[in-house]
């Protein structure tokens, strides 16, 4: 593993991030937090209606923020909330606001103690943030999190399809492996 990786606390995966044991996984949620499409619709599907009722509660989340409920009928036991940026070209700011996305989620989970985190590839469904500009911002936003944090102490990126873990690779490959032996 690389410096920013050398305690394996990062890894790629393809799977459904619904049924993950981690104790936290991200749902990409809308600034309403009310369910949606996407990823966003298979978290309130399979949490259960005990999870809209809370969600109705923390009214609302602003793009780029992260809040916190239970996880109700998923295995997980927390669903981090972050709503992502829609794209827009590239020019209004998305970049920064999906940085944001982890770097809250991230921060929100270690606030509360929470070990191990999954995300989705966040704002590159609907939202249609292009996957090839959207990973190296990912993989920037949490590795350096990493970097600096103890907590969690594992973090998946879980794709629902290999060709999305594909991509994750390819950038991880490019910019973080240092030598063959690193790449995934």
């Amino acid at each position: 593993m690389t410096p920013l990786d050398d305690k394996g606390r990062f890894s790629i995966v393809v799977g459904d991030i619904t049924a993950s044991a981690a104790e936290a996984i991200v749902n990409a949620a809308n600034t309403t937090l009310l369910g949606g499409s996407g990823v966003d619709g298979a978290i309130h599907a399979a949490a259960g209606p005990e999870l809209l009722a809370e969600c109705r509660a923390l009214g609302g989340c602003e793009t780029g923020q992260a809040k916190l409920t239970r996880g109700y009928r998923l295995p997980a036991r927390y669903v981090l909330h972050t709503p992502g940026p829609i794209w827009r070209g590239g020019a209004q700011g998305e970049a920064a606001l999906l940085a944001s996305c982890y770097r809250s989620c991230l921060a929100l989970a270690e606030a509360h103690g929470i070990e191990t985190v999954d995300f989705p590839s966040i704002s590159t469904g609907v939202y249609g943030y292009p996957l090839p500009q959207a990973a190296p911002v990912a993989l920037k936003a949490i590795l350096d999190f990493l970097a600096e944090h103890s907590l969690p102490r594992q973090v998946r990126m879980v794709c629902h399809r290999e060709e999305t873990a594909a991509v994750y690779r390819q950038t991880w490959n490019l910019w973080y492996a240092e030598s063959k032996a690193d790449r995934l």
